[in-house]
């Protein structure tokens, strides 16, 4: 089973969205888990909502710094925001491969209901993309160049 580790700045939305889908999705593939560089201590009310009208688990998510995982071997590392992309991985994290596949905060979103619930929907829909497009690659055996000139290609599909 390969670990996937989804970064984000807060670890409050994207990631913990992340973190979901990898679970569900690459049941028996990925173990994925999620964490910040600088976490906000609380999950975005938005992002647990999202996953419940998706049939997700809730449960026994917490935001939670990097640091949390220095013990846990991580295969695949991806950042889904632009500021935690530009800082510099903890040194446990450089053998894994990485990427970037930014997604807009829905959590900063202004609006009505209606347009913060839309907000949350895009980013669920554009990372269930392509992490179905991600467990459609030869994980286990593709050579790690190789895997993260695809693994940054599939960060640029938008559902």
């Amino acid at each position: 089973m390969l670990n996937v580790f989804v970064i984000c700045t807060g670890n409050s939305c994207r990631s913990v969205i992340g973190e979901a889908l990898f679970n569900h999705l690459g049941q028996g593939r990925i173990q994925a888990f999620s964490a910040g560089s600088h976490p906000i201590g609380r999950i975005n009310q938005g992002a647990l909502a999202t996953l419940k009208r998706h049939g997700l688990p809730t449960d026994g998510y917490q935001s939670q710094s990097w640091e949390a995982f220095a013990d846990q071997p991580m295969d695949i590392v991806i950042t889904v925001c632009d500021n935690a992309a530009g800082e510099t991985c903890p040194v446990y994290l450089t053998k894994a491969v990485r990427a970037h596949w930014g997604v807009s905060d829905p959590g900063h979103v202004e609006g009505s209901e209606e347009e913060k619930m839309a907000a949350f929907e895009q980013t669920y829909r554009t990372l269930e993309l392509r992490i179905n497009a991600m467990l459609a690659l030869p994980l286990e055996t593709i050579p790690h160049e190789e895997l993260t000139a695809e693994l940054n290609a599939i960060g640029t599909l938008t559902a």
